[in-house]
């Protein structure tokens, strides 16, 4: 592996943002937006509920993360779509880039992009409306490497999707996250849920992360279980999105689908 080569993939997304300028602000722009409007939302819901619970700590915190696991889930998708919308998907497979390269460069691309992010939102969560992140301890590091890992693997998955049914298909990738946030517990207990929503909950990395946020927020003991299950978890959605992307891979490889590419399906 060529760490030139990944660097050339994160240095081509980058250059992207620098030549339009409407990029980095749509990237600034929404993350003030959801930090403001759930920041007013849980001061509002403190000042109506008992004083001891705080709405900050658990809701506000619980948005920051999951803001987290969507941006890089979109970033690795965003990053494909854009060599496909500029038809260079192609000519980059002809280059000595490897496919291995090309996925590490789109991570790191989406890692870097993501931790820009999460700082905005960190500074103006914690300053403006009063977070505090070091209430979490150094379980927030545990808790952004699983968001991360089943980022990326969605991500991947994103990618086999677009690969397979074309740039059209992007538009079921979009709504994902919001397709799994009623699983994930992210402002609610599983328990609450319907018993066929909970099993699906109960394989999802992302739910074991949100049960032990408000636990901690809580101030109860977080089961020690949680932590192992859902890295476990989160490696097993890698390896299977990264065998499926293979797949597709070599399948339109064979088939010559990449040569197919419009802004329509293809078969």
């Amino acid at each position: 592996m060529n760490f030139l080569h990944i660097w050339a993939i994160v240095l081509r997304q980058f250059y992207l943002m620098r030549s339009n300028y409407s990029r980095i602000i749509s990237l600034f722009l929404w993350i003030t937006v959801d930090i403001f409007l759930w920041g007013f939302l849980t001061h509002y819901l403190n000042k109506i509920t008992k004083p001891e619970f705080d709405f900050v700590q658990l809701l506000l915190g619980a948005i920051l993360f999951w803001d987290f696991f969507t941006r890089i889930m979109h970033g690795v998708a965003m990053g494909f779509l854009e060599d496909v919308w500029s038809r260079n998907f192609v000519n980059l497979f002809c280059s000595p880039i490897l496919l291995w390269e090309y996925l590490a460069g789109l991570l790191l691309s989406s890692l870097i992009i993501g931790s820009i992010a999460l700082c905005i939102m960190s500074y103006i969560a914690c300053f403006v409306f009063n977070l505090k992140l070091l209430n979490y301890g150094f379980m927030i590091f545990y808790f952004l490497i699983v968001l991360f890992i089943f980022g990326i693997s969605l991500g991947i998955l994103s990618i086999s999707v677009i690969l397979r049914f074309g740039p059209s298909a992007e538009w079921v990738i979009w709504p994902l996250p919001a397709v799994i946030s009623p699983f994930a517990g992210i402002f609610y207990p599983v328990e609450i849920l319907p018993g066929w929503m909970q099993f699906i909950s109960r394989v999802l990395p992302a739910s074991y992360i949100f049960e032990s946020l408000r636990t901690i927020v809580l101030s109860k003991p977080v089961s020690i279980l949680n932590f192992p299950l859902s890295f476990l978890l989160a490696l097993i959605y890698l390896g299977i999105c990264w065998f499926i992307f293979y797949l597709t891979y070599n399948y339109c490889l064979k088939t010559g689908l990449f040569a197919k590419y419009s802004a329509e399906n293809i078969s």
